[in-house]
């Protein structure tokens, strides 16, 4: 179901929700992840590149987001690495070192994945300027069958991972009610000089560039369906002039996770409130006689 402003909500959530709260549901365990919202900058403001998820996929179909996914085991093994320690990364996304080198390195491999942009370069001074080339592309392949770990992909093209051109952002866990659960990790971070992105990913029917603020009003508007973490934290961008300006600002942004809550609605509705705390926009009745 959607609601008349863009908001996203599968139909099972009510019959779960309500399973949840009388002690039937046992919650399914999150899956590690990372999404990164690409800026580049524009005459208008920076702009931030969305995947529109496609119709038939069976989890938020037709819903605006950004590169991202799951975080392979594989991306655990040591990597090059520039930018700050692991360990400084795993105070600051609140997880062991392990952990936090997996999301990191899931955040970069997804973006490369979906967008063809690649945060990494022969050293820590350096990016790469195009991967648009045929062996490029057999890489990129390659990563997304999963024939090709992260790890060999860069030693074999003698590359590090470029840490510190990412900013920590948000993190988002998935509702315990849902079936399909991630704890999120959002990342900002620009578009390196010389690079462009790809129309690359399987998972979407249409890429594009869009500003924040046009793209949350769209939202508001009912024609860009968004979940709750795509849209607020598209909103927590609008402030900023040049993607310069959010990356600085991501080393203090506040990344205690959020996670929905739900209720059942003390009336004769029937149904649920659900609600994200921090994000009183998303509060809602669902699943009710008035739905």
């Amino acid at each position: 179901m959607t609601t008349s402003n863009g908001q996203w909500f599968p139909p099972s959530w009510p019959d779960r929700i309500r399973a949840l709260a009388e002690g039937r549901l046992e919650p399914v365990r999150p899956r590690r992840a990372a999404t990164v919202m690409l800026l580049r900058d524009g005459p208008g403001g920076p702009a931030v590149h969305m995947l529109r998820r496609r119709t038939s996929m069976a989890f938020a179909a037709g819903a605006y987001a950004y590169p991202g996914g799951g975080v392979d085991p594989r991306d655990e093994r040591a990597v090059g690495w520039a930018g700050p320690p692991v360990e400084v990364w795993a105070e600051r996304l609140g997880v062991d070192a392990a952990s936090a080198q997996a999301v990191v390195c899931a955040a970069v491999r997804e973006t490369f994945e979906e967008s063809g942009v690649l945060l990494a370069g022969a050293d820590a001074t350096r990016v790469v300027e195009d991967t648009t080339p045929a062996d490029w592309e057999a890489d990129r392949s390659a990563l997304v069958s999963r024939e090709l770990a992260f790890a060999d992909f860069l030693a074999r093209r003698e590359l590090v991972l470029r840490s510190d051109l990412l900013g920590p952002w948000a993190r988002w866990i998935t509702p315990e009610f849902e079936e399909r659960r991630y704890d999120t990790w959002f990342f900002v971070t620009a578009l390196p000089p010389g690079q462009r992105t790809r129309d690359v990913s399987g998972e979407a029917d249409h890429t594009a560039w869009l500003r924040p603020s046009e793209a949350a009003a769209a939202y508001d508007r009912g024609e860009l369906t968004m979940m709750p973490p795509t849209i607020a934290t598209l909103r927590s961008l609008t402030p900023y002039a040049a993607a310069a300006e959010a990356l600085a600002a991501a080393a203090e942004r506040d990344l205690t996770p959020v996670l929905a809550q739900a209720r059942l609605a003390q009336d004769e509705s029937g149904g649920v409130v659900l609600s994200w705390p921090g994000h009183p926009e998303f509060t809602k009745l669902i699943g009710g006689t008035g739905e």
